[in-house]
């Protein structure tokens, strides 16, 4: 008699010991999400959520998210496509300082940030010289959000480009095609559900940011202050109040929850 394949086998041949650090993992990361919930007044919570100080905050975070990730597009595709296609030592190089920016904590890129466009760094003066000072403007909000959402994009297409292989391009080519007609109909239409996963990634990272914004472009309501900002900014006893708060991190946590099931659609092989 052959032996019919189960799909729970797997689990089931784990040692049962497993489960309870894995539970308690899973509450770990759940509960306080609960707790949020729990904590928020759903009957004003419209009327927090369309506060002005809260509309102000969203908005921001809304148009320098979108801001953002246009420009993450712009300038981290081509770097995806040159770490997916560059040399393995190279590849490698390049990946690890991508990923810098993932793991440094955000304040010390705001510090980097200030450092470095600020009026005594190098690139801060001579923005002063010509008139476009940038620290504790909305465009160093922009900036921020570039530097730590940038890794998420570049990283997400690098591996879907790689993931392709070069077979296609170099049928396309050998059929005669150039090499922009083969970016433009082979590798890209190929690599686009990790291009779609790494912009929702970008956008979703972006209009998050806390730390790097907050040193690098300060936290002064509708210039700079976004919505990560606005909740710290109630927790610490000003500006909008806590129920504006609370319902500003409940609208972060579906976006977050949004962004995940958008992703998860995009993946190749996904349960539809």
């Amino acid at each position: 008699m052959t032996a019919r394949s189960d799909d729970r086998a797997p689990a089931g041949n784990l040692p049962r010991i497993l489960a309870l650090p894995a539970i308690l993992a899973l509450a770990l990361l759940v509960v306080p999400l609960g707790g949020l919930i729990v904590r928020a007044e759903w009957g004003t919570l419209w009327a927090d959520v369309t506060a002005p100080e809260s509309l102000s905050a969203l908005t921001l975070s809304l148009v320098t998210g979108a801001i953002a990730t246009v420009i993450c597009l712009i300038l981290g595709l081509p770097l995806a496509i040159l770490i997916a296609r560059a040399r393995p030592w190279l590849a490698a190089i390049l990946r690890v300082l991508v990923t810098v920016p993932l793991v440094l904590p955000p304040m010390v890129g705001g510090v980097a940030l200030l450092f470095l466009f600020g009026r005594s760094g190098p690139v801060g003066r001579w923005l002063e010289g010509i008139g476009l000072g940038l620290p504790f403007t909305t465009a160093a909000v922009v900036v921020a959000q570039v530097f730590v959402a940038l890794p998420f994009l570049v990283l997400a297409v690098e591996g879907a480009v790689r993931a392709v292989g070069v077979e296609y391009e170099r049928t396309a080519a050998a059929l005669g095609a150039g090499r922009w007609a083969t970016l433009r109909r082979i590798t890209l239409p190929l690599a686009a559900p990790g291009l779609v996963a790494g912009l929702v990634l970008c956008f979703a990272r972006a209009i998050g940011e806390f730390g790097a914004t907050a040193l690098f472009a300060g936290n002064n309501p509708g210039v700079t202050q976004t919505m990560p900002l606005a909740i710290y900014t109630a927790f610490n006893g000003s500006g909008v109040g806590q129920g504006p708060a609370v319902a500003l991190s409940l609208l972060l946590l579906v976006t977050a929850i949004a962004v995940l099931l958008l992703v998860r659609a995009w993946r190749p092989g996904s349960v539809r």
